[in-house]
């Protein structure tokens, strides 16, 4: 039986003679696309239930092909309702119940998915989720209907999302992509979205990203390390917490992962807990996780020696990170013999083969024996180095050249400068200062100028030795000769008599604020000169910092110029650079070195109000700053001062203020005349002095000083030494003279508790002789009349005044051991009186004392 060829707009359809022709649907042209002229009508939904539902079994499968290319045709020309509703029409036809996979896989997926990127092009992206949607639910796999094209169309659309910040439905779009079995990983890397959810500090939108992807694990731990890196512990271990419930479990990377983070936020306790935590789980870490914890904790050797131990009881074999580590733990802790033997150690397991040494192991032993100040260790460390063949790093050089600074061996310095040179490494501006520091700290200041100069002009020359064997001569030359004066920028062949040397590259010079502060300091007292340094800063671009400010500061202070100095610390705050600590030290000291004590201590006071916490060096300048004393007023300055320091937390040192204290109290004894010799203090009375700090003396007389002289005049004397006991003596006389001077009257009597009355041994017999002293100074020395006692145990030594009857004293060797029964009368009946060894002077004596040096002065 012959065969009936009806053709179509796409092709040739092998029909049945008994099979009912399917319906023309007529073709117009689309002005839109050139490349796609004929767009086919929507044929009718009846005709095509008609059609399918009239042929016979082999006829549908033919009609299911041509219906399928029709509604690819559709698609195509962005009609993507018409293919849904032709597709759902032939999928629900009863006729080709069995027969849907063969109409789905006959669609043009190529002609299907240029349509999908036209209607994405023409911003129709929503369309094109309806249409993926209702692929779908037809059976048809959405992903295979975009091309592509299409996926970086649908990129862009997200991205879009992204930039608006329109963050959750971005993700819900994304959840829905994956879904349709897209490769969302195509759309959009992951990693940058998700550093903008890290950005937005929002976990929980990061977690629900990185959970739409198969290697989500990965992405969890990249979530931790970013929170990490913003210091955000609390969103890094929830990313961690959400990792540990996944069906994969906890992997040793986000284990390690999450302590390198507990790391950076400074939250060491954490990390021990989740290494308690694996162990409690029986868990066993890998070596990586055990090195991440004991770097976290390197500032505990203890904890990080346990560990260690630990980790050995584990069987985790070390490698060289884990010896680093405890090599920088025990730098830390400032156990250098510690770290010695260790790096022998680590040399004996080297040279069987166990370990390999690498550059960090040298470097480390290095920087600890450099901060031990073991300069010449640090140098065989350097040799070892070049004999295990490791070739030092920029990291290395530096520390040597550092060691070298710190030591004052600015030889030494330019050789290990040149031989970086000669090694090829290329050096960093920390080596650059490094040897100018060495030059300011040796007082080279011209030849810290004419290295900076010459790199300027020509930069690094990277010398290479030619052949190999000229390598060692190289460098036995090196260590063997120093040279004393040379230009930097000259060839090390001419240099250290090198043959076979040439200059692979030159490298630029790129000075930074910190070379320009060096070269500042090598200014010496030139003023001028650092402000040409100052000018050249901002020439290349640079802006001074405070440390360049200070310095210039320090300068004009060191010359003598007082008002530059204070020019230029008003210049800071006027060009918006915060005063620090260091700034207002360095004024105070040009302010001191200027003898303008008033402005010093009136900078002190200003640091206080802005908040700016003085450190060891503000409260030291503060407190030398005079040579000697001369009124009440300056005393109580420097004792407040001393009294901030000490709860600060700093110590000073009190022996200093003593002694000025000491020449200020003894001009009570002393005329009116200025000129005139102070009163010696008998040289046997240094043997007295304490060993202990003279905190309790300065104490003392700080309190007694800030008294008016109106209030109780009671002192303390117990505990003192004779000179110390004379000082807060004379230092009450001194307040109450200078108050008298001022028309203050004296209302109460001066009573000194010396403890004497108590029977104690050793350290009575001391009391005694420390009694007789003051009542010695107060009747030969000052003429004043002394009644001696004892007196009841007070609160507090300002109400130890009230006293029993007092036996005037006419000669201090008249003062005995034995004890006056106390009477009957006493006003604290209810507490048991305590022999203090009161001594007083009545007001009445202390007027007449007062007048008497009136009528002496003023004659």
């Amino acid at each position: 039986m012959g065969e009936l060829t009806l053709l179509t707009t796409s092709s040739s359809l092998l029909l049945h003679p008994s099979t009912p022709s399917p319906t023309r649907h007529p073709i117009r042209r689309n002005p839109k696309n050139p490349k796609n002229p004929k767009i086919p009508n929507k044929p009718l939904l009846s005709d095509v239930r008609r059609d399918l539902t009239a042929a016979p079994t082999p006829a549908a499968r033919l009609l299911l092909k041509y219906y399928a290319r029709l509604a690819s045709r559709l698609a195509g020309a962005g009609k993507l309702a018409d293919f849904l509703m032709l597709a759902e029409t032939v999928l629900t036809s009863e006729s080709v119940a069995g027969e849907a996979p063969q109409f789905v896989a006959r669609i043009d997926t190529r002609t299907v998915a240029s349509g999908v990127t036209g209607v994405l092009r023409e911003g129709r992206f929503g369309e094109v989720l309806d249409f993926l949607a209702g692929a779908g639910r037809l059976g048809i796999v959405p992903a295979t209907l975009v091309d592509g094209e299409g996926v970086k169309e649908m990129g862009r659309e997200c991205w879009r999302l992204v930039e608006e910040r329109r963050l959750e439905e971005f993700v819900g779009l994304m959840e829905t992509l994956a879904a349709y079995r897209f490769y969302v990983k195509d759309i959009l890397d992951p990693v940058d979205v998700l550093k903008l959810f890290v950005e937005k500090r929002d976990p929980n939108m990061a977690i629900r990203y990185a959970t739409i992807f198969p290697h989500s694990q990965l992405l969890l731990c990249s979530i931790i390390q970013e929170f990490g890196k913003k210091q955000d512990l609390n969103s890094a271990l929830r990313a961690f917490e959400e990792l540990k419930h996944m069906s994969g479990g906890i992997n040793m990377f986000a284990c390690r992962s999450i302590i390198d983070v507990c790391g950076l936020c400074g939250n060491f306790l954490k990390s021990r807990r989740i290494f308690e935590d694996l162990l409690a789980q029986e868990i066993t870490p890998n070596i990586y996780v055990v090195n991440s914890l004991m770097n976290v904790n390197s500032h505990d050797l203890s904890y990080t020696l346990h560990v260690y131990k630990h980790m050995q009881n584990l069987g985790i074999s070390m490698d060289i990170t884990s010896y680093n580590i405890l090599l920088k733990a025990c730098c830390s802790a400032k156990r250098f013999d510690l770290a010695q033997d260790m790096y022998m150690e680590i040399k004996r397991m080297a040279s069987k083969g166990a370990l390999k040494m690498d550059v960090i192991t040298y470097t480390t032993m290095i920087k600890a024996f450099t901060e031990a100040k073991m300069w010449q260790m640090a140098f065989n460390v350097k040799d070892d180095m070049l004999l295990a063949a490791v070739s030092p790093n920029v990291v290395t050089w530096s520390a040597l050249i550092g060691a070298c600074a710190n030591a004052g061996l600015l030889d030494r310095a330019i050789q290990m400068f040149n031989e970086m040179l000669m090694a090829g490494c290329e050096p960093n501006t920390r080596c650059c200062n490094s040897l100018l520091y060495a030059c300011v700290k040796s007082c080279q200041y011209d030849r810290a100028f004419r290295f900076y100069y010459a790199w300027k002009e020509t930069g690094f020359k990277i010398l290479h030795i030619g052949e190999e064997k000229d390598r060692g001569s190289a460098y036995d030359n090196l260590n063997g000769k120093c040279q004393t004066e040379h230009d930097s920028s000259r060839s090390l062949t001419t240099i250290y008599g090198i043959q076979h040397s040439r200059v692979d590259k030159v490298v630029p010079f790129k000075p930074t604020v910190a070379t320009f502060n060096i070269l500042m300091k090598a200014c010496g007292t030139d003023y001028h000169r650092a402000k040409a340094v100052m000018a050249e800063i901002k020439a290349i671009g640079l802006s001074p910092n405070h440390i360049s400010w200070s310095v210039l500061i320090d300068i004009y202070g060191t010359s003598q110029n007082m008002k530059g100095a204070m020019k230029a610390f008003r210049g800071m705050r006027d060009i918006g650079i915060k005063l620090d600590v260091v700034a207002y030290t360095t004024a105070i000291k040009a302010c001191v070195e200027n003898k303008n004590l008033k402005m010093a201590f009136r900078l002190f006071e200003e640091m206080k109000r802005y908040r700016v916490q003085p450190n060891w060096v503000t409260y030291n300048t503060l407190l030398r700053a005079r040579r000697r004393y001369g009124s009440l007023h300056e005393v109580q300055q420097c004792l407040a001062i001393y009294q901030d320091m000490q709860k600060a937390g700093y110590s000073s040192n009190d022996y200093y203020l003593k002694e000025l204290l000491e020449e200020w109290c003894e001009e009570v004894i002393c005329s009116s005349n200025r000129d005139k010799a102070i009163t010696s203090i008998n040289k046997t009375h240094k043997m007295f002095y304490s060993k202990k700090p003279h905190s309790l003396l300065l104490e003392k007389v700080a309190r007694n000083l800030q008294k008016d002289v109106g209030d109780n005049q009671a002192i303390d004397i117990r505990g003192l030494t004779k000179v110390e006991a004379r000082i807060v003596v004379l230092s009450v006389l001194w307040r109450i003279r200078e108050s008298y001077s001022l028309g203050k009257m004296v209302e109460e009597d001066m009573v000194i508790i010396s403890g004497v009355g108590k029977e104690v041994e050793g350290e009575s017999d001391l009391e005694l002789e420390v009694q007789r002293a003051i009542i010695k100074v107060l009747q030969d020395e000052l003429g004043l009349d002394v009644m001696a006692g004892y007196g009841n145990t007070t609160s507090s030594p300002d109400d130890a005044g009230d006293t029993a009857p007092l036996q005037k004293i006419e000669s201090p060797n008249t003062v005995s051991r034995q004890k006056i029964k106390p009477p009957n009368n006493y006003k604290h009946i209810a507490r048991r009186p305590e022999d203090l060894g009161v001594l007083k002077v009545s007001k009445e004596s202390l007027r007449k004392w007062l007048q008497r040096r009136k009528a002496s002065e003023s004659s």
